[in-house]
């Protein structure tokens, strides 16, 4: 992306729906920046319309069953540099689910505070667990207990007919971990991972792509692509090698 478009513009100019800047048509970044605000964008009214159809309606006499729950705006694994534009899809699920939950306390008459209670601790306990089971990427951990953590190119980017998903073949160029024999995982090996397109918005052959998949996964739950994005993260990989390798993953 260029100096002259950033993520903010893309932001900006997908809120307000004005006209793309001058230039910004030849921007293939800003282009899948502003593609993906856009359907951020069309999540959150989705989501607030369905809360305001839900404050509408009168509350039943008897308890009504909980609502649906609110589809996810992104899938898990995402890289870095879109940070800035899925913050938007996230808040507008956050939100909605939280009026969504309140919503329900109220028509079935609130829950006891003796139950309150209980879900509180057994919520916090288990945030707790996912935090202790998920190591940062780039940790020491992280690196000790994943399956691959390399950089490579992405040589083919296929979209699946009748899906929203994408097939991303990847020739690995520089294996952090493992860094034993096995050929699959040497530079100069080959990696398919099939995964949906708002995961890596924008990835076209020949980008540089850095990836990590934890040990008993097949997809992987973090991507960086290009060179802006993958230098920080190579720094903090190269760093914390040293200990990974002393590390056991039980």
């Amino acid at each position: 992306m260029s100096a002259e478009h950033d993520g903010a513009d893309a932001l900006m100019t997908a809120i307000t729906g004005d006209p793309l800047p001058p230039g910004a048509r030849e921007d293939a970044a800003f282009l899948a920046e502003h593609r993906a605000a856009e359907a951020d964008l069309a999540v959150l009214r989705e989501q607030l319309g369905v809360i305001g159809r839900a404050l509408a309606e009168p509350p039943p006499a008897a308890p009504a069953p909980a609502p649906a729950p609110v589809r996810p705006v992104r899938a898990p694994a995402r890289p870095r540099r879109r940070a800035f534009t899925l913050a938007l899809g996230g808040l507008a699920v956050t939100a909605a689910a939280s009026v969504m939950a309140g919503l329900g306390w109220l028509i079935a008459g609130g829950a006891g505070e003796g139950d309150s209670a209980s879900a509180d601790a057994g919520s916090a306990a288990e945030k707790q667990s996912d935090a202790a089971a998920a190591p940062a990427f780039g940790s020491p951990r992280y690196l000790a207990c994943s399956r691959l953590v390399a950089e490579g190119e992405a040589t083919a980017v296929e979209r699946l007919p009748g899906t929203s998903t994408v097939r991303i073949t990847l020739r690995l160029t520089r294996t952090y971990h493992p860094d034993g024999d096995a050929p699959g995982d040497k530079p100069g090996a080959e990696q398919v991972f099939v995964v949906d397109d708002s995961v890596v918005p924008g990835i076209r052959a020949g980008d540089p792509v850095l990836v990590g998949v934890p040990r008993d996964a097949r997809q992987p739950d973090f991507w960086a692509v290009g060179e802006r994005d993958i230098a920080p993260e190579r720094a903090g990989i190269t760093a914390a090698l040293p200990e990974a390798r002393g590390l056991a993953c039980g």
